[in-house]
C-alpha cells in the first residue's frame, strides 16, 4: 500500500474561485433587489386596497340591479342583470352630454396649462440657481394648496356681492359674472391653472436640469439665440415629460368633481346636477340611491379615460426624427 505524500493545493482552482465568486455576486445581488423592491412595498399594498378592490367591487356591483316593490317603498330585492346597467349607460344622454362638455373644457385648457407651464419653466432654468429655487417655491404654492381650500378661496374672489374682482373689472367698465353660464368654464379653468401649473412647471424644470450644459455652450459658439436654444434644444428634450404631464391633465380634467360641486352650491341654476360625468355618477349614487347604475357608470368613464389617454400617448410619444 502506497501513501500519497504529495502536498494538496491550499487554494481552489481559477474555474471553482470564480463559479463562487458568481454564486456570490448573485446571492448580493438578489438581496439588494428584495431590499430595494421593499421600498415599494406601502405603494402596492395602496394600490390594491384603493384601485383594485374598489374597481373589482364596482364590476361586481355593475352586474346587478335593486329594485323595489309597489310603488318603491317596499323592500329592495338585488338580481343579477348582466350587462344591462351598461346597455343604459350608453343611451344615457346626459352622462354622454357632460362629459361632451367636459372633454370640449379640456382641449382648451389643458394646452393653455401645457404652455404656461413649459414658459415658466424655460424661464426658471434662464436666470440663476439661487433665484430659481426662490421663484419655482413661490410658484409651488398654490399647488401645495388642498384643492377644496383653493376652491373656497376663489369662490370668495369671485362673489359678486363681497368678492374684489367684480368691483375691480366695473372700474374698466366690464361687467363680470364669474358665475354666468359664459364665465362659469373660464372660472373653473383659472382655478384648475392656477393649482396645476407649478406641478406641471416643476416636472418641465426637473427634465431641463437633465439636459447637457455643454449643448447650449456649443449652441452659443455657433450664434444660436437663446430663443433657438429654446425651441430647437431644449423643448425637444421634456417633450416626454410634457406629454406626461398633458396625460396626467387628461385624465384629472375628465375627472373634473369638486370644484364645479362648490360653485353649484353658489350658482345652481348654472351647474346643474349633470354637469360632469363625475357629478352625474355622484348623483346617481347619493341622490337616485342607484349604487349599480353609479358603479356601471364609474366603469365606462374609466374606460373612456384610459382610451383617450392611450390614443393621446400614442400619438405623441414618438420618437423625434
Amino acid at each position: 500500500m502506497s501513501l500519497d505524500l504529495k502536498p494538496k493545493p491550499l487554494t481552489k482552482p481559477p474555474a471553482q474561485r470564480a463559479g463562487d465568486v458568481r454564486a456570490s455576486g448573485g446571492r448580493w445581488r438578489r438581496t439588494v433587489a428584495l431590499k430595494g423592491a421593499s421600498f415599494t412595498a406601502p405603494f402596492f399594498a395602496g394600490f390594491v386596497v384603493f384601485t383594485v378592490v374598489p374597481v373589482i367591487m364596482a364590476l361586481s356591483k355593475s352586474l346587478y340591479s335593486s329594485k323595489s316593490s309597489g310603488l318603491g317603498f317596499g323592500e329592495k330585492t338585488v338580481t343579477f342583470s348582466g350587462f344591462e346597467n351598461f346597455g343604459r349607460a350608453l343611451h344615457d344622454s346626459k352622462f354622454w352630454g357632460s362629459l361632451w362638455r367636459v372633454a370640449l373644457f379640456a382641449i382648451v385648457v389643458i394646452p393653455l396649462i401645457q404652455f404656461v407651464s413649459l414658459a415658466l419653466a424655460l424661464l426658471l432654468d434662464s436666470v440663476r440657481r439661487r433665484a430659481a429655487g426662490k421663484l419655482r417655491i413661490a410658484m409651488l404654492v398654490p399647488y401645495m394648496s388642498p384643492g377644496i381650500v383653493a376652491t373656497l378661496i376663489w369662490i370668495y374672489l369671485y362673489s359678486p356681492a363681497v368678492g374684489p374682482l367684480t368691483p375691480f373689472f366695473r372700474l374698466f367698465g366690464i361687467d363680470a359674472n364669474f358665475y354666468s353660464s359664459q364665465m362659469i368654464w373660464v372660472s373653473v379653468g383659472n382655478l384648475m391653472a392656477w393649482g396645476s401649473i407649478g406641478f406641471n412647471m416643476l416636472i418641465v424644470y426637473g427634465a431641463l436640469q437633465a439636459v447637457p450644459r455643454d449643448i447650449f455652450d456649443s449652441a452659443r459658439v455657433d450664434g444660436a439665440s437663446e430663443w433657438r436654444i429654446a425651441w430647437s434644444i431644449k423643448v425637444p428634450y421634456v417633450r416626454r415629460s410634457l406629454v406626461l404631464v398633458s396625460i396626467l391633465g387628461i385624465i384629472g380634467t375628465l375627472q373634473i368633481f369638486s370644484e364645479p360641486l362648490l360653485f353649484r352650491s353658489m350658482t345652481p341654476e348654472t351647474v346643474n346636477k349633470d354637469f360632469t360625468p363625475i357629478m352625474t355618477i355622484y348623483n346617481q349614487a347619493f341622490a337616485v340611491g342607484d349604487f349599480n347604475y353609479a358603479a356601471a357608470l364609474s366603469i365606462v368613464l374609466a374606460l373612456v379615460v384610459g382610451l383617450i389617454s392611450a390614443i393621446f400617448y400614442k400619438l405623441t410619444n414618438k420618437a423625434p426624427a
